[in-house]
């Protein structure tokens, strides 16, 4: 950029680094460039589809002042500020596989607007950086061509203003950045690259100087009280930052102190209303001794007195006014986030309530029926329930009548909210009558013995441990940052326990019971001629059995050279595992060190990803297709091969008769195709099951029917995947079935344990593809993968399918898994549903007590705050899952329901 690289140096400018506080999105930095707040953290989700801002802000007080306002850019603004423009174009802030067009619609008004007189105001939002960014990262060799071409634009803007400044007065222009860029182009999270803009004041009023080597740094939310005062505006309401005081420099000492004294007031002004004991506060009584020091410089100066006395202490009221704008700042900053506790204890209330029931719900939902019932049919009709509903209701009517600000619950319609005291009620009823059910059969002899043996093996104390271990870790900051290496070292750490269970069932157990050598090969054989997802599996041991079965499961194992093969699994999937660790740097510690996905996303060593990619892809087909019909099987090939030719239309990888990328494309058409073969898998997919479900009981039908649609769900996988993260899917893949063959079913391990063990791997994915807990890492160049425009709906499923693509694939392949185990007990599927939600279920409700309880850490925003949204967005995503589930397990339902 060097024309703007010139005014810098020229002197005729003021440079700095504004610093944006998390999360660093789009709308919410609007938000804070306008109003000078710190926007909430739900701003996140209201930035897809923003309404109008009705905080006091900068751009209304501008409108109510009589300025003329034209915007061009991103259609955030016009979302906010719907009515305050006399002119505007908006563009489409999330299509951000359009590098050239949404800058391009910015720029043709310029000629135009730059002529007339009639604005005062000119907003420019462009976008194309931001795109770039996002597809291919900020070592792109895109990058350096925008912004050449942004400083192009720059320069036509100064020249212009230049040229118009000999009627009037000097022009102001501002070149700032609402968010920074993360080392993989993403943003969101609170990295350096992500939270440090740059923030330049170019005008003709400045008075030459020799520039700064190193520019000072300011909060992006002191833009909004320093333009009010240049523009003589009031400071917005809310506003927590400070003027930039160099800025207005060229200004008398009278004007600085009067500045300053504005800004004083309006912050103070806005810490009585936050904080009860605000006389107190540093801030507050810095303010007061420098508003008297300026009422002593004011006599002086009224009585004509121009010596330098009276400037040294303008200095020094100058210097007090801005440690009591620091300090004032600082306070505001960590108190002005207002909680909306009536909503969040009743959210919280409910959410408690729901894992007590599953907790309780253990016994039954894990026996040989798999019933989970909640009773609540005896407690509606029972006086506890309509007392409680009254008791409910008057404190809700209390609270809300007494309630100084806006509550979220209480805006809600009466029928809403006694629908919501009634649910409570009726949970709170149905955990009392099932503590009094489970209490009155304990005494009783069990109708439905639970599948699982009384005695705890290393493996169930190893999953419970790390189970607890994971919840408690959610309570540090530190932990949350790097949850990845728990879940990494919680599945090492089961793969030495497995390990150890195919040692003792190979070796120890065989050499204390040869009387069972005799039917080693008889039970092998007939595991050799099973497939993949039909094998022999006995039902789990009951108590008393749990030895014979154990020495049984062993004598059928071990034979020849799958013995060995299922020895060394445990090692091959800890290689995998780590060779998946050195692929994509995740978390906040470590994030910023090279990677291999780095190495090979460079321009230089495009061949090299583009062998990985097509390796992958064969892998991918070749480990999917053995559980595939012929025509899924063709459909899976040239479904792959449409991923490749993707990939290469968008400058990804190369064709290996390529010698250059440079007809770059969206590549719409060929992820059409794909798409075409992803929705075909799974409507045949989809046939098999609805026949098995409805017309027949064919378990084969149905395990088909379900390879499929996870067949389908793989190809999806692969297109949304960046072609670097192609290695995670194979490797996905192929601990899923090394796990099936040589550990699940040799060591027979009943469905709870097997689920657990899946959504452990399940997570461990979810870090394994570069996610993190930091907004950052979501990759939203996969929401417009073959779209032409921005779609709200498919750009959301595909994103979110994206990002949670591990956890996903993990829980349908369970399913398939339980589903096809045709030995297993009936209710295995049942019983994999109900520890799945059992298992998501805990650290979310144990998450949400503890971020409730540090509502105002530190951290807040940056750590605990994402890291919920990641945590709601895998319940919905679960809910889904266990719908499924559920559907798949109809038959089974409809056997205990004739029962009955």
């Amino acid at each position: 950029m060097p024309y703007t690289t010139q005014l810098v140096e020229k002197g005729t400018s003021y440079s700095f680094i504004a610093e944006a506080k998390p999360p660093t999105v789009t709308m919410p930095r609007i938000k804070a460039l306008m109003t000078g707040s710190i926007p909430g953290f739900i701003d996140v989700i209201v930035n897809l589809n923003s309404p109008a801002l009705l905080d006091d802000n900068l751009i209304w007080q501008a409108k109510t002042a009589g300025k003329r306002i034209i915007f061009y850019g991103d259609d955030t603004w016009v979302k906010l500020f719907p009515q305050h423009f006399m002119e505007y174009d908006g563009t489409t802030s999330f299509f951000v596989s359009d590098f050239t067009e949404v800058d391009d619609n910015v720029t043709r008004h310029l000629d135009r607007v730059l002529k007339r007189e009639d604005w005062d105001l000119l907003i420019l939002h462009y976008l194309g950086l931001d795109h770039i960014g996002h597809m291919t990262g900020p070592n792109s060799p895109l990058v350096g061509p925008k912004l050449h071409e942004m400083d192009n634009i720059l320069k036509k803007i100064h020249i212009s203003l230049l040229s118009k400044e000999e009627a009037s007065l000097p022009n102001l222009l501002v070149v700032c950045g609402d968010h920074g860029m993360s080392e993989t182009g993403s943003h969101g999270g609170s990295s350096e690259g992500e939270v440090y803009t740059p923030l330049l004041f170019i005008s003709s009023a400045f008075e030459k100087r020799s520039p700064l080597t190193q520019p000072e740094l300011v909060q992006q939310t002191d833009i909004a009280s320093t333009l009010a005062v240049g523009l003589g505006l009031p400071i917005s309401r809310n506003n927590v930052g400070n003027l930039i005081l160099p800025v207005l420099g060229g200004k008398t000492m009278r004007e600085q102190l009067r500045f300053v004294h504005l800004n004083g007031f309006q912050l103070s002004r806005l810490l009585q209303e936050n904080t009860p004991a605000y006389e107190k506060d540093p801030g507050y009584e810095h303010f007061k001794i420098a508003e008297k020091s300026h009422g002593n410089w004011i006599r002086l100066y009224l009585e004509g007195n121009n010596s330098e006395i009276l400037l040294n202490l303008g200095k020094k009221v100058l210097k007090q006014y801005l440690e009591a704008l620091k300090t004032l700042s600082s306070s505001l900053s960590k108190q002005v986030a207002q909680y909306d506790m009536y909503s969040m204890m009743v959210g919280t209330v409910i959410i408690i309530e729901v894992l007590l029931l599953l907790l309780i719900s253990v016994p039954k939902a894990l026996s040989s029926q798999a019933e989970f019932e909640v009773p609540l049919s005896p407690p509606l009709f029972s006086l506890l329930f309509y007392l409680m509903c009254l008791m409910l209701c008057a404190v809700h009517v209390i609270v809300c009548t007494s309630a100084e600000s806006l509550c979220y619950f209480c805006s809600m319609s009466w029928l809403t909210a006694v629908g919501v005291m009634m649910l409570i009620s009726a949970l709170m009823c149905g955990i009392l009558s099932a503590i009094a059910k489970v209490s009155e059969n304990s005494t009783l002899p069990l109708k439905n013995p639970v599948v699982f043996s009384s005695s705890w093996s290393e493996i169930d104390v190893v999953i419970l441990a790390g189970t607890v271990g994971h919840v408690l870790s959610l309570g540090a900051s530190s932990f949350i940052e790097e949850e990845h290496q728990t879940w990494y070292f919680l599945i090492n750490t089961l793969c030495l326990m497995l390990c150890q269970e195919l040692c003792r069932n190979n070796f120890l157990l065989k050499e204390c019971d040869p009387q069972y050598s005799t039917t080693v090969k008889q039970t092998f054989d007939s595991i050799g001629e099973a497939s993949e997802y039909k094998n022999i599996d006995i039902p789990a041991p009951g108590i008393g059995h749990s030895e014979l079965g154990k020495t049984t499961s062993s004598a059928e194992f071990i034979k020849g050279s799958d013995k060995w093969i299922s020895l060394a699994s445990p090692w091959i999937i800890l290689i995998c595992c780590r060779l998946l660790r050195s692929l994509n740097q995740t978390g906040i510690q470590w994030a910023h060190r090279p990677d291999f996905g780095h190495w090979l996303t460079s321009s230089e060593h495009k061949s090299e990803l583009s062998f990985l990619a097509a390796v992958s892809l064969f892998m991918i087909f070749f480990l999917v297709q053995r559980r595939c019909s012929l025509v899924s099987k063709i459909a899976m090939a040239l479904g792959l091969l449409g991923v490749y030719s993707y990939r290469a239309a968008i400058g990804n990888v190369v064709f290996p008769w390529q010698h250059d990328s440079k007809d770059i494309s969206k590549g719409i058409t060929e992820a059409r195709f794909v798409y075409v073969f992803v929705l075909g898998i799974v409507f045949t997919g989809t046939k098999d099951l609805l026949k098995s479900q409805v017309i027949s009981a064919d378990s084969s039908l149905k395990s088909t029917g379900l390879c499929e649609v996870y067949s389908g769900l793989v190809l999806l996988a692969a297109l949304l995947f960046r072609p670097h993260n192609l290695p995670v899917l194979v490797f996905c893949l192929l601990i899923q079935t090394m796990m099936t063959k040589y550990i699940w079913r040799p060591l027979k391990f009943d469905a709870a344990q097997i689920t657990i063990m899946h959504y452990w791997f399940g997570q461990s994915f979810f870090y394994f593809q570069g996610n993190s807990n930091g907004i950052a890492t979501v990759d939203v160049s996969a929401g417009f993968v073959g779209l032409e425009s921005y779609v709200e709906i498919p750009a959301i499923f595909l994103t979110a399918f994206a990002t949670y693509a591990g956890p996903l694939l993990w829980a349908i392949h369970l399913l398939c898994y339980l589903s096809s185990e045709v030995s297993r007990n009936s209710a295995a599927v049942g019983h994999g549903c109900f520890c799945y939600v059992l298992m998501r279920s805990i650290p979310v409700a144990i998450y949400i007590v503890l971020i409730t309880g540090l509502r105002y850490h530190l951290f807040i925003w940056s750590v605990f705050s994402p890291k919920l949204l990641y945590e709601g967005v895998h319940v919905f995503i679960t809910a889904a899952i266990c719908l499924f589930f559920t559907a798949m397990d109809q038959n089974h339902s409809h056997k205990v329901q004739n029962r009955k």
